[in-house]
């Protein structure tokens, strides 16, 4: 790849093309928890935070009637900060002078204005739509004055509270090399290979610890030990309306194949399987051109999800409130020499394999330089992608229609979607996914209603 063209394809600022493109796709903002005095002790006095998404600075602020405002930063006075505003109660007043700003940006008081003054009436700072989903709240920075696309109804947003759970963390590198690790079938052969299998009884909410559906010869098998010991996938990748479905074949005998259905929502989301009533729904969303935030959303098909045990799994890897993770650059992301020999094949850790993700995307460098790097076979999703993201952003640049969730005449087709890890007959794999997901869907008490049957894969 060409400098040029992996700059264009990285940068997020406002006026870049790759940034105007991703202001066309709601973005998450913040979790709800991040609200909550629990976690973060200073929201019970000021529940105020400064945001920084897509290269620009922000404000996010609760009021007392419990409605949240996300304004540009900068105070249209004279550019004062406005994250150290005063929260009144019913807007968010700038120290320097006493202008106060409701949630939607309308300036209410310019106090030190001539009596009988109407200054404000004439001042309003920008504000983004909001819609609180899942527990986070999203944000849309399209142009000023266009509507904004129809939220997407992927199952994580579908399902009601009590089945989904979000967290966050940040990365310190650019996000499409983020996105472009969780959209790579092969990797977790690799990067996630241990050498032991734990229990299946304590695998709730832990990524390739449970068992992958079916059976070999009446035996469970854990999905790490299909990882470890079939590492040859064979690859594809079918178009959708959100993006591309991806599929990862891993013959196991005559008789028998292990499937893997993982889905790339355009631009920078990926839905994968975490157990067999699971699944996990990960954002990659910029806050820079060298940091971003991942947004996990879990959602069951089965019964509530267990909030707070999967919260306190996670809170043990990072730091309140701003959700930074303990391992890093700084630590070799808790690098283990013995690990590596005789439990894992990273040598990071058994417990968060998400830590696994971290190190390969941010040891690649801030920006990953695509200028080095060779492809193989493998890849064949990462060059798809890159196409449809270069596609895509040309469309932009050129008046047009961003696609996917971006695009208003695709709403209705965009459900989902579906994912499956399980082993399969070798030869029926597609009708036994298929039935698999069905019956999965069908069980779900929030989704039974809306059950289709997916789509054969190419």
């Amino acid at each position: 790849m060409k400098a040029e063209l992996n700059q264009r394809l990285t940068q997020v600022g406002p006026g870049t093309p790759g940034g105007e493109l991703l202001r066309r796709y709601w973005q998450p903002v913040a979790l709800l928890d991040e609200f909550d005095p629990a976690l973060d002790p200073r929201m019970a006095v000021r529940p105020v935070k400064a945001v920084r998404l897509l290269g620009q600075d922000f404000v996010l602020f609760r009021n007392a009637s419990g409605a949240y405002g996300l304004l540009d930063r900068d105070c249209p006075h004279r550019g004062a900060d406005l994250a150290y505003g005063r929260n009144e109660g019913d807007g968010l007043r700038c120290p320097f002078h006493g202008w106060k700003f409701d949630t939607t940006g309308q300036c209410i008081e310019t106090p030190a204005e001539p009596a009988g003054s109407t200054l404000c009436t004439r001042i309003r700072q920008r504000s983004y739509p909001l819609v609180e989903k899942s527990g986070v709240l999203f944000g849309w920075f399209g142009p000023e004055g266009q509507t904004p696309p129809p939220f997407p109804n992927l199952d994580c947003f579908a399902a009601p509270g009590t089945h989904t759970f979000a967290f966050k963390g940040l990365w310190n590198c650019n996000w499409l090399q983020a996105f472009e690790v969780g959209i790579d079938p092969a990797h977790a052969s690799y990067l996630h290979r241990f050498f032991n299998d734990g229990s299946l009884e304590d695998s709730y909410g832990k990524q390739f610890r449970g068992a992958s559906a079916g059976d070999v010869g009446g035996e469970r098998w854990p999905m790490t030990r299909v990882m470890r010991e079939f590492g040859q996938p064979q690859i594809s990748f079918a178009p959708q309306p959100y993006g591309l479905q991806l599929t990862a074949l891993r013959p196991m005998t005559n008789e028998l194949t292990h499937v893997r259905i993982t889905n790339a929502v355009f631009p920078q989301t990926f839905v994968i399987p975490l157990s067999e009533t699971m699944t996990i729904t990960q954002m990659h969303v910029p806050v820079d051109d060298t940091h971003n935030y991942w947004f996990a959303f879990f959602t069951s098909f089965a019964g509530p999800v267990d909030k707070t045990a999967m919260r306190n799994q996670r809170l043990d890897a990072v730091t309140l409130p701003d959700y930074i993770p303990k391992s890093g650059r700084h630590n070799q992301w808790g690098f283990n020499a013995e690990e590596q020999v005789n439990r894992t094949y990273l040598g990071m850790g058994e417990d968060d394999i998400n830590v696994h993700d971290q190190w390969a995307c941010e040891s690649m460098g801030a920006i990953q330089d695509r200028t080095r790097e060779h492809l193989g076979t493998t890849d064949k999703v990462i060059m798809a992608n890159r196409r449809l993201l270069q596609q895509a952003i040309d469309a932009v640049e050129q008046g047009g229609t961003a696609p996917g969730m971006a695009d208003p005449a695709l709403h209705d087709q965009i459900n989902g979607p579906d994912t499956v890890d399980g082993i399969a007959p070798a030869q029926q794999w597609q009708a036994w996914w298929q039935d698999a997901v069905q019956a999965r869907r069908e069980g779900a008490p929030w989704s039974a209603s809306t059950a289709v049957r997916p789509e054969p894969v190419a």
